[in-house]
């Protein structure tokens, strides 16, 4: 089993491996929901040694939460592991709530009959904490991360939530940590902006930003991963390889959306070094990410046991120095990215 090194989340307690297992993929996304696949990729999953394991309600409507809970509660893993959830979403029934507009519509499979709503403020964070407990069966949460705040996710009506989680949102957040109800606090969004904007007006110990830093996306090496270093805000990195195009050059979709050809153009130049020093496309970009200091941990959703195990292979494998050095001088990467040219 690969030694899957562990990382603290800003000045919190909690440590998580530098893998874990994210679960849109196993939650009805492109494929219905299972219970019996969501649970064999858990097992398989800690048993290569994972011990980290993200969901949120949004993820199936709630089947997420009442599979990865159910999950770990019968096969006794709850206290050998790290959950996190997230809130800024409540759960309605479906018959008494509207479907939400979104930039990322997802139409969840044999999910639960509920929609989401968007609500930041206190009560509706305490709501949404309080129904996730409920769903998973758990009277305490790791890791919370407020979901999709900014203007990435919600355009011209960001500032409308921004207000609501500034005037009682982060009260609630304050007082769940403190109350050791959850251990850390973070958000889970697809932009970095809003993730500077909230440390600067409340302690965070961490933050799940999915899709920024990537082998194709390099611009948080400026100025954003310094600064979270320096206000100790832990990276969790998720959608790593653009929605599927640098985990298989064949896939066609860059962040949800059918690639341009300046990407898919970039991504063959990519496949072309790493099949010259026969490393997989896939363990460079997940590598690629681990390596900056800023990030704590990469997650990975993963549709069944084997996609864990070659999400466990390759963060754990060696990329040659000489590799790194080659995407530099072919300007794939930027000279100043991690790992230098001289790392192992």
């Amino acid at each position: 089993m690969p030694n899957l090194e562990k990382r603290r989340l800003g000045a919190s307690k909690v440590e998580v491996t530098r893998l874990g297992l994210g679960t849109v993929p196993l939650s009805g996304f492109g494929e219905p929901a299972n219970y019996g696949k969501f649970e064999s990729v858990v097992l398989d999953a800690f048993a290569l040694g994972v011990r980290y394991f993200d969901c949120a309600p949004m993820y199936g409507l709630g089947v997420a939460e009442h599979f990865l809970g159910h999950a770990l509660r019968t096969n006794q893993l709850r206290d050998q592991v790290i959950v996190s959830t997230k809130v800024g979403r409540v759960l309605k029934p479906a018959s008494r709530a509207k479907k939400l507009d979104s930039v990322y519509g997802i139409e969840w499979q044999n999910c639960l009959p509920f929609l989401d709503e968007y609500d930041y403020t206190y009560d509706g964070i305490m709501r949404s904490f309080e129904d996730s407990q409920q769903r998973m069966g758990l009277d305490h949460i790791d890791v919370l991360l407020v979901h999709d705040v900014g203007t990435a996710w919600h355009g011209n009506q960001s500032e409308f939530y921004w207000d609501q989680l500034r005037e009682s949102g982060y009260k609630a957040l304050d007082q769940l940590r403190s109350s050791g109800a959850v251990d850390a606090i973070g958000l889970g969004v697809n932009e970095t902006a809003s993730v500077l904007g909230v440390a600067k007006e409340f302690p965070l110990d961490c933050s799940m930003i999915a899709g920024r830093y990537t082998l194709l996306n390099h611009a948080p090496l400026e100025k954003d991963f310094p600064e979270l270093e320096r206000l100790n805000v832990s990276v969790i990195a998720a959608g790593v390889f653009n929605s599927g195009i640098l985990a298989n050059n064949s896939v066609a979709t860059y962040d949800y959306q059918t690639a341009p050809s300046a990407v898919t153009d970039r991504v063959q130049a990519l496949t072309s070094v790493c099949n010259k020093f026969g490393v997989g496309l896939a363990t460079v970009a997940l590598r690629f990410v681990y390596e900056h200091p800023a990030v704590a941990c990469v997650v990975q959703g993963a549709r069944n046991d084997s996609e864990v195990a070659q999400n466990v292979e390759s963060t754990a494998a060696q990329v040659p120095a000489e590799l790194w050095a080659e995407l530099k001088r072919l300007e794939l990467i930027p000279a100043n990215a991690p790992p230098s040219a001289s790392a192992a």
